[in-house]
């Protein structure tokens, strides 16, 4: 498998160039276009119950496609729903973590599954799951806007808003905490925080979807009867 990231950070695409024979899933909805040597098969990936687990706790969709090579130069394109970036993740028998969302596309080898964020999470605008990404092979993310990546050394912290969140390996630990006191979480504009601890890279966007949505919500014309 070969992929070409294109577009970006904007309006990014992923081409995805197959071999005779290979697989890729992806999000239900994600497939731009492709060439006519790639069967489709849609699927709950993994059963009916991880199925409707990634879809009602992860925030994905409950059936994933699966694109098969049946000839020479066979491609397929992803483009997520929003305007923003990809990245290409290559994961060598290891574990990350994926916020509600940003799961775009992979390889057969990487198991697609939803994870218990614990109570820490409680009070978090992105919710109390997250999407749980396992095994060896390519995982591709998207996300509104750019994505910024940050290393972590170990027991180096970082601080970022909850709604500013795409990925971050296992290794990486987290608490939802609020910034400062109750006063300025509620009336500061900043709301709620993640403070993660090293070591581990993490992935950030440079815009959050909630934000854009309680920007957007209060200029759309409403309906006078």
């Amino acid at each position: 498998m070969k992929i070409d990231i294109s577009f970006s950070p904007a309006y990014a695409m992923a081409n995805v160039h197959l071999d005779q024979g290979e697989s890729a899933k992806g999000e239900a909805g994600a497939m731009m276009a492709m060439t006519p040597t790639v069967d489709i098969a849609t699927s709950t990936q993994g059963g009916f119950m991880k199925g409707l687990k990634r879809s009602v706790l992860g925030g994905e969709s409950f059936f994933m496609n699966t694109f098969t090579a049946t000839g020479p130069g066979a491609e397929v394109i992803f483009a997520p729903a929003l305007p923003g970036d990809i990245i290409h993740w290559e994961l060598a028998d290891k574990t990350v973590y994926l916020q509600s969302g940003s799961y775009l596309a992979s390889s057969m080898g990487i198991d697609i599954d939803s994870k218990w964020g614990g109570a820490k999470t409680f009070f978090s605008k992105e919710g109390l799951f997250m999407l749980k990404c396992s095994g060896t092979g390519d995982l591709l993310v998207s996300s509104y806007g750019a994505i910024v990546p940050v290393d972590l050394a170990p027991g180096q912290t970082y601080v970022v808003d909850t709604g500013h969140m795409v990925g971050w390996d296992e290794g990486v630990s987290y608490d939802v905490q609020k910034v400062g006191s109750w006063k300025s979480t509620m009336l500061g504009g900043e709301g709620l925080v993640v403070r993660l601890t090293g070591p581990g890279r993490v992935y950030i966007p440079t815009r959050s979807p909630e934000s854009f949505v309680a920007w957007l919500t209060p200029k759309l014309p409403t309906h006078r009867s």
